[in-house]
């Protein structure tokens, strides 16, 4: 597929004057959906490369944006037409990148997803932003397939109002983040609403077990899935007859896709969907060694297990926090529980657990929980209630802004800790 079948797919006709290579990049930072999809379907017509930026970024965020349109493109001999659309991702780090894709890695992603549900024409209803690499896909799904998109006010979704799905021969499908599958479970009327769906796919965040057993429960259609910017969002997922038969994992490998993992638990991908780099590299990374680590079982499922670039390392013992998290959430009733690593003198680094003051555990059955289940390095030395809850506008936690935030609730915290 070339560019100008894509911008004719999202409705737009050719630019009268092209927007050629080396001119002003296109900057497409609109909070309206429909205003989105009409600025971004003008700026894949115009042929210059395009920034997709978050419209609630601070001065913080742009700044680094504008250092970054600065920049000089490292590899002046990539292919002409590829790496042109930069969709941003944080990372562990916080800071903004843009991984690079185009009307190649885009597709790849689509045909891969519509082999693996042996679906013909997606419709989706969308409540993710659409600058957001899982909002977007949403969209292209059904723009390539030449299905129905329709862009959902998630505050409404979330008070009460709930579209009607009229039906489709393939069905409707929906992208949720843990958070939101949450909250619409506390709502009978919601639960049958997400009943009616083809496929719920979750993503974005680990889901704990009693969130997916309710989901179960309630005969959800649910696909949980594994994906990131650099790969067009999903790479794997669980089918939802899978999951209601039971199954809980990630998923097996799309079809577009080559999966495996290292001998030291990294998450190596490989396939037409994966970035061309993050801008202003350019170039092909045919082999993504992800910073996640995960394994695989005798069925071929992904289970990730967390990310290798949060490893905490006390008293030169290496602790995963997704190992100490999935205790504190799944057992605890903590949450979007984060764990992370302080600064200390004398260990390096201490864990800390921090989660929403919004959530009214029993502190003294999670300190009996960090005891019986976890081997001292992994015990959290302290469990701090956050007023402000950090969340993206995609719904995920903020992981490094958690750990600002805890710093700053307990600067003596390694003069502090608790048995």
């Amino acid at each position: 597929m070339e560019r100008a079948e894509l911008a004719a797919k999202l409705g737009a006709s050719p630019a009268k004057t092209p927007n050629a290579k080396g001119q002003t990049p296109n900057l497409v930072c609109e909070p309206d959906p429909q205003r989105f999809m009409e600025a971004f379907a003008k700026a894949v017509a115009s042929e210059g490369n395009i920034f997709l930026c978050d419209p609630n970024w601070g001065a913080a965020e742009n700044a680094q944006v504008a250092v970054l349109l600065e920049s000089k493109v490292e590899n002046q001999k990539s292919e002409i037409g590829q790496g042109w659309l930069m969709i941003p991702t944080g990372g562990s780090s916080g800071r903004v990148k843009f991984a690079r894709h185009d009307q190649h890695t885009l597709a790849a992603a689509v045909r891969g997803f519509m082999e693996h549900f042996g679906l013909s024409r997606v419709n989706a209803m969308g409540v993710l932003p659409l600058h957001h690499v899982s909002g977007l896909m949403a969209w292209m799904r059904c723009a390539l397939t030449g299905g129905e998109y329709r862009h959902l006010d998630w505050k409404a979704v979330e008070q009460g109002t709930f579209p009607e799905l009229p039906a489709k021969p393939d069905g409707w499908v929906i992208s949720l983040v843990p958070t939101q599958l949450e909250r619409l479970l506390r709502n009978k009327a919601a639960t049958a609403w997400l009943a009616g769906f083809r496929i719920v796919f979750l993503g974005g965040a680990p889901a704990g077990a009693e969130l997916l057993e309710r989901a179960a429960a309630a005969r959800i259609p649910l696909s949980p899935g594994y994906g990131m910017t650099e790969t067009a969002a999903m790479v794997t997922a669980l089918r939802p007859g899978e999951f209601l038969a039971g199954v809980r994992s990630s998923g097996r490998a799309l079809p577009h896709v080559r999966l495996s993992v290292t001998e030291d638990g990294a998450i190596v991908l490989e396939g037409e969907s994966v970035f061309r780099g993050y801008y202003p590299a350019a170039g092909s990374a045919a082999v993504f060694k992800t910073a996640d680590s995960g394994r695989l079982d005798e069925q071929g499922h992904l289970h990730v297990l967390g990310r290798r670039d949060e490893v905490i390392i006390t008293g030169g013992e290496k602790v995963n926090p997704a190992e100490v998290e999935a205790v504190l959430r799944d057992q605890g009733g903590l949450g979007d529980v984060v764990v992370v690593g302080l600064p200390d003198a004398e260990w390096g680094q201490v864990v800390v657990a921090a989660y929403s003051a919004k959530i009214r555990p029993d502190i003294e059955k999670v300190h009996q929980l960090i005891n019986s289940q976890l081997i001292p390095c992994k015990r959290p030395k302290q469990v701090v209630a956050l007023a402000n809850w950090p969340l993206t506008r995609a719904g995920k936690v903020n992981r490094a802004e958690v750990a600002r935030l805890v710093g700053e609730k307990l600067p003596e915290s390694t003069k502090q800790r608790s048995s």
